[in-house]
């Protein structure tokens, strides 16, 4: 996405652990410091954006410019939500293959400025949106949001397993509604206990960047449409979303360099082909994230590895390879194609990054519907340098 730098998950597969307060409020912390902040709210079922920024709704045909739906503006934040076109009391109707359409229009059909940050506020869960973001949006990481007690954080670590497995790095893991403290005697309570995201970072082995105490200043800020960081960034909570906000930058810092950039390569000509980014190669790095692809020859696609291991597929045993419900019967797994109907000349025309974590190939027999991810790739070259093929 021309102009967007970074485009950062806000996410929890729990619902009610704040994930739109801590996405609200980190946006305007992070604007006031100096960044270009955009927000979806990716939460296209039951958006709450607006209502939290005090924004109007109800307007079923916004201001367009060049074709492109032009955001609504707060606090130097601009937003997206399905709540700004429907109203507080129309409810949207959808299957999901509709709310997938309004999610893919609310990040690439809209006039986004140059932004350092897009941050989308997710619904809980792991289904639909999740997974057309993972494949649809280039990802820099996810956020993860909890709350400390026990039946939040067993939720939640399937939240982060969820991420892992679709290549999403995960920047870190922030406890909402922490420890309580009175405002008229000081006295300091763990409602829903303390430390439980702390925890699960250590046990995930995933960064901690903070925790926000649990304040009835934020439910009311909310409430009145002004968040507590738009006029109290020097409280407590306005420090400590300052802290995570400064941890965040950090850490997609830290990160930056290793991402592919999403591409789409034609294989004859070799237009749009990816990067290989020989500099982001570290031996004790990840086995499974591609930092580089290219074509060999006519034949052969390589891959490199952050581990620094090279593969060199044949990209006949990359078509024979294929997962998909035409290739592979799905309850049972049994091959449902026959090799001797591949060409031994096939041959990608087109191959597409899905996401962080796979490639989508259009072959020259026709055949498009498959993904491969690159755990399937590292296992293909595995056994390729195995048979010395």
């Amino acid at each position: 996405m021309p102009g967007i730098r970074h485009i950062v998950a806000v996410g929890s597969a729990k619902g009610g652990v704040g994930k739109s307060t801590v996405a609200v409020n980190l946006a305007l912390t992070l604007k006031q410091h100096g960044l270009r902040v955009g927000l979806v709210d990716a939460d296209v079922l039951g958006p709450s954006i607006p209502g939290m920024l005090g924004l109007p709704t109800g307007d079923a045909s916004p201001r367009t410019q060049g074709g492109r739906i032009v955001p609504a503006e707060r606090h130097g934040v601009e937003v997206m939500s399905m709540g700004l076109l429907t109203g507080d009391d129309a409810p949207a109707v959808l299957r999901g293959p509709m709310v997938s359409k309004y999610l893919r229009m609310f990040i690439g059909s809209v006039a986004w400025s140059p932004l350092d940050y897009l941050l989308l506020d997710l619904p809980p869960g792991t289904g639909d949106t999740q997974l057309t973001l993972t494949q649809s949006v280039p990802l820099s990481g996810a956020l993860i949001v909890t709350t400390p007690q026990d039946v939040s954080l067993k939720i939640t670590r399937r939240g982060v397993r969820m991420f892992e497995k679709v290549r999403v790095p995960i920047l870190g893991i922030v406890e909402n509604m922490s420890t309580f403290s009175c405002p008229h005697c000081g006295e300091t309570t763990d409602i829903f206990r303390h430390g439980g995201g702390e925890r699960l970072s250590e046990q995930l082995g995933v960064p901690f960047l903070g925790a926000i105490p649990l304040d009835a200043d934020i439910v009311t800020a909310g409430d009145e449409g002004c968040p507590i960081t738009a006029n109290r960034s020097d409280s407590p909570i306005g420090l400590a979303y300052a802290r995570i906000g400064k941890a965040l930058a950090a850490e997609l810092r830290d990160r930056e360099q290793a991402v592919l950039r999403p591409f789409q390569w034609t294989w004859d000509s070799n237009d749009g082909a990816p990067a290989w980014i020989d500099d982001a190669v570290e031996p004790t790095s990840s086995a499974i994230q591609a930092v580089g692809l290219k074509r060999r020859d006519a034949r052969t696609l390589s891959v490199l590895w952050r581990d620094g291991r090279q593969d060199d597929i044949d990209v006949r045993d990359l078509r024979l390879a294929c997962r998909c419900a035409l290739c592979v019967e799905e309850m049972s797994g049994r091959p449902l194609l026959d090799p001797d109907t591949v060409p031994d000349d096939v041959a990608p025309r087109t191959i597409t990054s899905v996401g962080n974590y796979a490639i989508a190939i259009g072959w020259s027999d026709g055949h498009n519907s498959g993904i491969h991810s690159f755990t399937a790739l590292r296992e293909l070259g595995s056994r390729a340098s195995a048979t010395g093929s």
